[in-house]
């Protein structure tokens, strides 16, 4: 079987964000298990305006639809602002149809409650896109996790979470390549 392609998805592109110390802590955790390849996917990095906004420079979208249809699943860095996603990957979400259809996908997610309200909100929106989120849900604290706010410390336990995140992730994505 060939091994599978598992993006990983930073869901922030405000400035000061966290999502980069998350997602590259998920890959560290990922990598060391050689089950797949992990790439680290940064929406920041495409030009992806609004949605059907006149004149934006959408320059960034054809790069972005390969980066993604070139995945067999993901985890989803998740970062809760004001009780839902972020509106960057809203819209990163929204640009794509078919590039996520039949993936399984994790969600990482951190906030003052861990992000668990950001990540009922993703999965609602995965569930459109014909994406199967998986049950494990590693939930990072602001108050526990991160140092000062700022400096992701996870717990060993959610070292853990990431893995059992993954062993769901992984075969899951395995069976959905078979119907694509």
């Amino acid at each position: 079987m060939t091994t599978l392609n598992i993006g990983i998805i930073l869901g922030s592109t405000r400035e000061g964000r966290l999502s980069p110390q998350v997602g590259n802590w998920v890959k560290e955790l990922a990598d060391k298990r050689g089950d797949a390849n992990y790439t680290i996917i940064d929406i920041a990095e495409y030009k992806l305006p609004l949605l059907g906004e006149n004149g934006g420079d959408a320059s960034g979208a054809a790069a972005w639809s390969e980066a993604v249809a070139a995945q067999d699943g993901f985890v989803f860095i998740a970062q809760e602002y004001n009780h839902s996603i972020t509106g960057s990957l809203k819209n990163a979400l929204d640009y794509l149809r078919a590039e996520w259809n039949n993936k399984a996908a994790g969600i990482v997610s951190y906030g003052s409650v861990g992000g668990a309200r950001a990540t009922e909100h993703l999965r609602g929106i995965l569930g459109e896109l014909s994406v199967a989120d998986v049950r494990v849900h590693p939930a990072l604290s602001l108050f526990t996790d991160f140092e000062n706010g700022a400096e992701l410390k996870a717990a060993p336990v959610q070292a853990d979470s990431v893995n059992q995140m993954l062993d769901q992730v992984i075969p899951w994505s395995a069976a959905l390549k078979t119907i694509r």
